[in-house]
């Protein structure tokens, strides 16, 4: 069906829809936008709803990147709507209804390219051009945590031990614990249900109050993105309707594990067979290109994996997130996993990444590196065995460890800037170094304990 067609279908389908959220991804994979009523919403699907471009690139404040501003005199671009994500949204007040756009030029007749999604869009197009088809899914985990924070502002765990103290653990794959969680559980599911989200499972993780959610594999890596962004919004929204906090930061407790968002990614050709499967365990040649590129450029995208100053605290040793460019066969330890199962399922697992990171962007980066290991026939280094961390040797190469480290190798990298755009290169460096100027300029409450 065309847009408006589907527009209509949906208004049918849903004639108590009184208002409708129009929700814009930033830098930060931050919902952005406006409410639009339902009188006004075939206005969007006609090309007549603008907002300021400088949107995609507000600080996680919600600030201006200033610079940009003064550049462009802060020019509006036309969103397009896609029907697509139409969904209504269970949690709100009101009966409402939710869609996702992307940011064109002004005149609407060329994408922006620092929009996350477009920088997506653009990736795959080159995928297309090779008549390949990247299938997508990811794994996000979250801490589920009280509403209210302690006396000294922080957050506090909703699972306690019998002293009140965070419990020791969350019980990892534990049927009682996620019986104790069953009302808050069973709202996400329906929830995402009722928004078409289609969620594999769901699982109480490693940390205490932290869980993990799955979703299927897609066949559109567009689509996957979208379903997981929609996923953090629905668990967001349905914690704090039952009075709590959802979180997809990295690192909330210092002593504790982080979240991570893993990503599964395959290759289909033309008649839709998994190029990554050979008919044995280690796979194709082009899997194995895939695997040399995303390590080749994987130190010049953990700006992207690590987007923000909190990142930085989950990538260290003990934290079950990787720190050098490693890969193995079911091997957890490692930056890229390749699990175990039945060959036309043979895909690779990217570890990396914070759950805190723009999932648009982080899919980007993963994809444009196993492209540049395919186009330019990349061989990986030896598969590591046992614990990536353990068998690390002085000297070998590592991630960026710092985020001024890690925003110089984005900001100098031509990998970035052929595969994911200039524009885009320089808005994110831009807008990441405004934000971490914010933090360095402040003194800290450790600082004055130790130094008054």
């Amino acid at each position: 069906m065309k847009p408006i067609e589907q527009l209509d279908q949906f208004l049918q389908t849903h004639p108590e829809i009184e208002i409708f959220e129009v929700i814009l991804h930033d830098l930060n994979g931050i919902h952005r936008g406006k409410w639009l009523p339902r009188e006004q919403i075939y206005k969007l699907f006609e090309g007549g709803y603008k907002m300021p471009q400088s949107t995609c690139s507000l600080d996680s404040w919600g600030r201006d990147l200033e610079q940009l501003v003064a550049a462009t005199g802060d020019t509006d671009g036309i969103c397009t709507a896609h029907p697509e994500t139409l969904a209504i949204v269970p949690w709100a007040h009101r009966p409402t209804a939710q869609i996702i756009v992307s940011m064109l030029s002004p005149d609407g007749q060329s994408d922006y390219p620092a929009d996350p999604r477009v920088v997506l869009q653009q990736v795959v197009e080159r995928y297309t051009k090779l008549g390949l088809t990247p299938v997508v899914a990811s794994e996000m985990e979250f801490h589920l945590l009280q509403i209210d924070r302690d006396q000294f502002g922080r957050p506090q765990h909703t699972q306690r031990a019998i002293d009140g103290s965070p419990a020791l653990g969350g019980e990892t794959y534990g049927i009682e614990a996620m019986r104790q969680m069953a009302p808050m559980m069973d709202a996400i599911s329906s929830a995402a249900s009722l928004q078409n989200l289609p969620v594999d499972t769901l699982i109480s993780e490693f940390g205490a109050s932290q869980c993990e959610i799955n979703l299927h594999h897609q066949d559109s890596a567009l689509g996957a993105c979208d379903q997981a962004s929609m996923l953090r919004r629905a668990i967001r929204g349905v914690a704090q309707q039952q009075g709590k906090q959802a979180t997809f930061m990295a690192k909330p407790f210092a002593e504790a594990v982080g979240n991570g968002m893993h990503i599964h990614f395959s290759l289909l050709d033309s008649s839709g067979n998994n190029v990554f499967d050979n008919g044995t365990p280690e796979g194709s040649e082009l899997l194995h290109h895939a695997v040399a590129g995303c390590l080749e450029t994987l130190a010049e995208s953990v700006a992207i994996f690590a987007p923000n100053i909190n990142s930085y605290r989950r990538l260290v040793p003990g934290c079950y997130a990787p720190t050098a460019p490693t890969w193995g066969y079911e091997n957890r330890t490692t930056a890229l996993r390749i699990p175990a199962g039945e060959g036309h399922a043979m895909r690779i697992e990217h570890r990396v990444a914070g759950a805190d990171a723009n999932v648009y962007l982080t899919v980007a980066a993963i994809l444009a590196g196993a492209l540049y290991g395919i186009e330019n026939k990349l061989l990986p280094p030896a598969v590591t065995t046992g614990d990536a961390a353990e068998l690390e040797l002085p000297g070998a190469q590592q991630l960026p460890r710092f985020w001024g480290d890690a925003l110089q190798r984005f900001e100098q990298s031509e990998f970035i800037a052929d595969y994911l755009g200039e524009a885009f290169q320089t808005v994110y460096a831009q807008s990441k170094r405004s934000e971490k100027a914010e933090f360095d300029s402040r003194v800290t409450l450790l600082e004055y304990d130790a130094y008054l």
